[in-house]
């Protein structure tokens, strides 16, 4: 603290109060400053505030009590001044009644003067005009306007100027003064005695004495306020620091928990209170507080929900570093992903985060399997099939120490596990975290949240990963006998075409059509039906070379490719396989035998054709010369039946053409049925030719159409005369349009379609396109450009006959796919093979994760419509649902009804 003293210099009585205000302002500028130096500390905001107290108490007293002074002194000099002058006045008077002489006079007057000199007094004596007249003018001081206005008024006047109190007394003539000034008359002004007392040595010593006074108390008050802050501090410092020390210790949510403040008295009954309060806070944050490591993990963990094709192919990694992530925030043993495999039981893949002795494996494999094959009745049990345990951190490579061995009780504490009561996306029941958690509900809740997350994380990833295996598989196989499909039989013509031309070698083709087929599956049902194709896919098997391409075509046709093999022992392999699956005899459900004799018919490369689709169409045509003949027989074509073939296929050509060129385009319409309301919404938009006086499918033109390089221009009629009826027959739904991708290529495909739905006033939204593939795109950037364009016009896409073929997964990928029609042998089927049944769940299941709306194809009785439902899928279409007509309708009724 610092204190400042000012020397005092003389100064007026009237700026007394000037300067007490001027040290009053200086000395709260100097506190006020050493108050802001001081608030940093409770001790000294305690002493800032007793001596601010106090000292404005005493500043404000000392100043009241120096202007009542001041004021006291100015009355007492204007009483004794006033005294003065008429004792000065009686005098002169009585002096002048002796007859004094002006020598005698003057002596009067300067003895007056130095009479008083002492008490601060001045007097000064002002002769008027009629005296001067009458006894001549004396030695005196200029008369200021003062004096001169008291000569003319006779008034006397008292006033205080600069610290000095000033009395103006006249000397006013008297009847007995006329006798000495004869020129005078009574009440004329003879003079002015002016008195005059300076107070400012008084003054300045009462400051002075004040000032002192202020030093020693301010001292004092220094000293007590020093005392009592010290006091004040004592009180509570101990208490604060011990407090300080408590909170110094909280560096986590768990130290946080353990924080106790009740028990802090700080000696004060305000203060006691508010800690009070703040120990009831720290009751109510503690059971709302989760560690900042868990929080930041759930944040950490959303990234994780971007599922990659990575990701899915190293799907076991992937939880492997889920693992380690977890043991950031909590310390788990072991991750669980419960996979139940249709109805036959589970597959477990337990993840260990460090490696564990075999017996802890065995004791928790025995645990997990008491879990679920005792599970309460009403939910899925079953046996558990296969175990995989997989280490995070290996010992000696970076891992650690092994974990000690875990007890049965141990594990059964620990484990922290959501089994779910019934399986769920891909067969997934549950998901299981062993870990020594901390008993608090917050924190469960929130590694409960955690465990949920995983939940859905981990299974979708595994789900992803067991379906796009599944997809993958069999987009080239048949899901029936696990032989190659007919998009890869395709595929695989068209290239071994290729391989034999480049080397100029020779292949043959087989083309197998089972003769009792029909009879088998309407006597015995469709099981058995599926068990003897089966039987032939295995007959077939072991019938040909390990370099043969042995494919299913559809239903009960088969195809075989002979690589380097001509005519004659195309002819021997047929020989061969017609007698293995003759022999082949299988035992019905009756009891009784049932046998397989096939028609095959043979083209050769480049005896018969040279090219994939000629090559096919004369196996085909010879298929069926075998079954013409009797069948159970082998066809080879002779060299004027291919005439005849390309004859007949040049006649076809020739309907095609004539049809796009005479306009015998006919449009037709089958429903397409939301399965859940019956609403018909949809209609598919199919294509007919009017020939003579029937309507030929398209399945009999779609193919040399697409050859022959017209199906475009077909495509332009059929879509016109179908917008046409749209606005004819006031048709508000939507419109399937089924495409060849070698449609969507040309070049003015876009702009016409574009126009066509201008014209007839048709939203784009409105149009589906379906991709197909009957024909290979080479290049499918350049079909992803135009359906992008068409997608920015606001058109929609389909994928026809999804899981058919590989292309339409590329296709799902490649292009913003709406809708995905299921292949219908998947729906005719899925009832009577679990295969089809899990290949059509996992396509709708693929489709629900992406959005995308889902359509059932080949519905063909109420048991498959129900199924269709029970499985989610949006929309259904087949003979059950409505057969393709030439008009519209708008309910599942009515199209009953029409049946």
């Amino acid at each position: 603290m610092s204190f400042l003293i000012l020397p005092l210099t003389a100064a007026p009585l009237g700026t007394g109060w000037r300067l007490t205000s001027r040290l009053s302002s200086i000395v709260m500028l100097t506190y006020a400053r050493a108050f802001l130096a001081c608030l940093k500390s409770l001790q000294g905001f305690v002493l800032v505030a007793i001596i601010s107290a106090s000292l404005t108490v005493f500043l404000g007293v000392s100043a009241v009590s120096s202007l009542l002074y001041e004021n006291i002194l100015a009355r007492q000099a204007e009483q004794t001044s006033e005294t003065l002058a008429r004792q000065s006045f009686n005098a002169m008077l009585q002096v002048m009644r002796q007859g004094w002489t002006r020598e005698q006079m003057e002596a009067f007057i300067e003895e007056t003067r130095h009479a008083h000199e002492g008490s601060g007094y001045r007097f000064q004596f002002y002769r008027g005009e009629r005296v001067s007249e009458r006894f001549g003018p004396i030695d005196q001081p200029a008369m200021d306007i003062v004096i001169r206005s008291a000569l003319e008024s006779g008034n006397e006047r008292v006033w205080r100027e600069d610290g000095t109190v000033r009395r103006i007394m006249p000397l006013v003539a008297r009847p007995d003064c006329l006798a000495c000034h004869q020129n005078a008359a009574t009440g004329d002004v003879l003079g002015v005695i002016d008195i005059q007392h300076d107070l400012a040595p008084i003054s300045r010593e009462m400051r002075f004495n004040y000032l002192a006074l202020f030093i020693v108390a301010a001292m004092l008050i220094l000293l007590l306020a020093l005392g009592m802050s010290k006091l004040f501090a004592a009180r509570i410092q101990g208490t604060l620091d011990q407090f300080r020390k408590r909170l110094s210790a909280v560096n986590s949510v768990e130290d946080f928990r353990k924080l106790d403040v009740s028990h802090t008295q700080v000696g004060f009954n305000e203060l006691n209170a508010a800690m009070q309060q703040v120990n009831a806070l720290v009751d109510r944050l503690r059971n709302v507080a989760v560690d900042k490591d868990i929080l930041e993990f759930e944040i950490r963990l959303l990234s994780k929900f971007i599922i990659t094709s990575e990701v899915v192919r190293d799907w076991r990694e992937f939880i492997k570093e889920l693992l380690a992530d977890i043991n950031t925030i909590i310390q788990a043993h072991t991750l669980v992903t419960i996979f139940q495999v249709e109805d036959e039981g589970y597959e477990l893949e337990v993840f260990w985060y460090r490696e564990v002795a075999p017996e802890t494996r065995t004791t928790f494999e025995a645990l997990l399997t008491q879990l679920l094959e005792n599970k309460p009745e009403g939910q899925p049990g079953g046996s558990v099939l296969k175990v995989h345990h997989h280490t995070v951190m290996v010992a000696g490579a970076g891992g650690g120490e092994a974990v000690a061995d875990l007890s049965p009780e141990d594990i059964r504490l620990q484990t922290k596990s959501l089994l779910l009561e019934a399986p769920k996306i891909g067969g997934i029941v549950g998901i299981g975290v062993q870990s020594d958690l901390a008993q608090d509900p917050i924190r469960h809740i929130v590694i409960d949240g955690i465990l949920s997350t995983l939940l859905n994380l981990v299974g979708s990833v595994k789900a992803i990963y067991k379906y796009t295996q599944d997809l993958e598989f069999y987009a080239t196989r048949d899901p029936l006998t696990n032989l190659h499909n007919q998009r890869i039989f395709k595929d695989m013509l068209t290239y071994e075409v290729g391989r034999a031309t480049r080397h100029q070698d020779h292949f043959s083709l087989l083309m197998l059509d089972l003769d009792n087929f029909k009879t088998v599956n309407d006597r015995h049902g469709h099981a058995f039906g599926d068990q003897f194709l089966n039987a032939v896919a295995d007959t077939l098997s072991h019938s040909v070379r390990p370099g043969d391409f042995l494919a299913r075509y559809g239903g009960d046709e088969f195809t075989v490719i002979l690589p380097e093999t001509e005519e004659q022992q195309a002819y021997s392999v047929a020989q061969r396989i017609a007698s293995n699956l003759a022999s082949q005899v299988l035992t019905a459900p009756d009891g009784s035998t049932v046998r397989a004799t096939t028609s095959i018919g043979i083209a050769s490369y480049p005896n018969h054709a040279t090219n994939p689709h000629d090559l096919f169409l004369m196996a085909d045509n010879m298929m069926y010369k075998a079954k013409r003949k009797g069948k159970n027989c082998v066809a080879v074509p002779a060299q004027e039946e291919v005439a005849e073939v390309f004859r007949e296929v040049g006649e076809k050509n020739q309907m095609v053409l004539s049809a796009l060129e005479e306009q015998r385009i006919v449009p037709y319409f089958q429903p397409i049925a939301n399965v859940r309301t019956g609403e018909v919404n949809i209609h598919e938009l199919l294509m007919r030719i009017q020939h003579d006086d029937r309507l030929v499918p398209a399945g009999e033109f779609i193919d040399i159409a697409e050859s022959i390089g017209v199906i475009h221009k077909m495509d332009y009629q059929l879509i016109e005369k179908a917008f046409a009826q749209i606005r004819e027959q006031g048709y508000e739904g939507m419109l399937f349009i089924n495409l060849s991708p070698k449609s969507l290529i040309i070049g003015e495909f876009i702009g016409h379609i574009h126009q066509l739905a201008i014209d007839y006033d048709i939203l784009p939204e409105r149009i589906v396109f379906e991709l197909t593939e009957r024909e290979t795109v080479s290049n499918l950037k350049l079909l992803e450009k135009f359906v992008l364009d068409l997608k920015l016009e606001g058109f929609n896409f389909a994928i026809d006959d999804f899981g058919s073929g590989y292309s339409s997964f590329r296709y799902l990928k490649q292009f913003p796919i709406d809708v995905i029609k299921i292949e219908g042998e998947f729906i005719r089927n899925m009832l009577n093979d679990e295969t089809y049944m899990a290949f059509v769940k996992s396509i709708v299941t693929l489709a629900q994760s992406l959005g995308v709306s889902t359509v059932a194809e080949f519905i063909e009785d109420e048991d498959v419509l129900d199924a269709v439902k029970a499985l989610g899928i949006d929309f259904g279409q087949g003979f059950h649902l409505g057969r393709p007509g030439p008009g519209f309708v708008t309910h599942l009724q009515q199209v009953l009804v029409e049946r």
